[in-house]
């Protein structure tokens, strides 16, 4: 497999979408004699590694499902569309959440490479903001339906660019009526919607608490919260529980020679209790001869390093 050469502007659209997109008392660590943790899952559960179709340069395209496969991870984020990178603008027919023989396409190549579709994003709300634009509206309350009709349990709700609620109250409260609105549905369908944005925290979790459901989470982004000057190591503790997914970023290099520190973020998620998908996004770092002569093999660096220190059995 051979990945083609981005173009500066390819690259530049790509980091754009990888930037849009409680500590709980015992944990894994504290229960292994019973072999459950604080959450009530088994500690011997382990993680799966996806990836986002975006990264692979293959956003809403079924091609991203092959590509990585033989990358050999668990699993693919794929963004419902929309974006036409060309222009900057966006289509109001985004091509998975508006075409059911697309979705059909998804599930039947996912059966053939043997591969998880592990959730779904949709980045055109940072360029249509859930807050202000009602298009946002009908988009999230629809995209229930398709993850009903194709078994997917988590929708990736970015708040970037003009959909910043970082110092936006007044947007922030529009945010909280609009997600008790669509909230009822998504429970029923059992549907978690994962906020993704630069708020702390303690912001997060106020949202979720004014909202009052279940249905309605954090999509951890371990990479955009540290350059937030987030404490993401606390943070993790602190939203516990209401985490749904996390991407595994770094801005300063490979994982492992960056900023990250993935065994403290692993601490922290044993802390929490979780196990499930750490999705990889890149920010595509440029490869060096020292780690990774090309973009194909920079990826599976990363990959390999986060199968180590996220195993699929615990």
């Amino acid at each position: 497999m051979k990945f083609s050469q981005q173009s500066r502007r390819e690259m530049m659209l790509n980091t754009a979408r990888a930037v849009a997109g409680v500590a709980l008392v015992g944990g894994c660590r504290s229960s292994l004699s019973s072999g459950m943790s604080s959450s009530g899952k088994s500690c011997r559960e382990g993680f799966k590694i996806g990836i986002c179709d975006w990264t692979l340069g293959k956003a809403s395209d079924p091609a991203a499902l092959q590509m990585a496969k033989e990358l050999g991870v668990d699993g693919v984020q794929v963004d419902f569309g929309g974006v036409q990178f060309d222009s900057d603008k966006v289509d109001d027919n985004l091509m998975l959440l508006y075409r059911p023989e697309f979705q059909k396409k998804y599930l039947q190549l996912a059966k053939l490479h043997d591969i998880e579709i592990a959730s779904f994003g949709m980045a055109a709300l940072s360029w249509v903001p859930y807050k202000s634009d009602p298009r946002g509206i009908k988009w999230v309350e629809d995209s229930i339906e398709v993850c009903r009709a194709m078994g997917v349990k988590t929708v990736l709700i970015p708040f970037f660019g003009g959909a910043d609620l970082a110092k936006d109250k007044n947007g922030r409260a529009v945010v909280v009526e609009r997600l008790k609105h669509v909230a009822p549905k998504a429970e029923k369908a059992g549907v978690v919607l994962g906020l993704e944005s630069w708020l702390s925290a303690e912001e997060h979790r106020d949202i979720i608490e004014r909202v009052g459901s279940q249905a309605i989470k954090v999509y951890y982004d371990v990479g955009n919260s540290h350059k937030a000057g987030h404490d993401i190591y606390k943070e993790i503790r602190l939203i516990g529980e209401h985490i749904c997914e996390f991407h595994a970023k770094d801005y300063n290099g490979p994982f492992g020679k960056g900023s990250i520190d993935f065994k403290e973020i692993r601490r922290a998620m044993d802390d929490i209790g979780y196990r499930g998908w750490i999705v990889y996004e890149s920010v595509l770092w440029q490869p060096t001869s020292e780690i990774a002569p090309d973009l194909e093999a920079g990826f599976r660096y990363n990959i390999a390093y986060l199968r180590d220190i996220f195993p699929p059995k615990v």
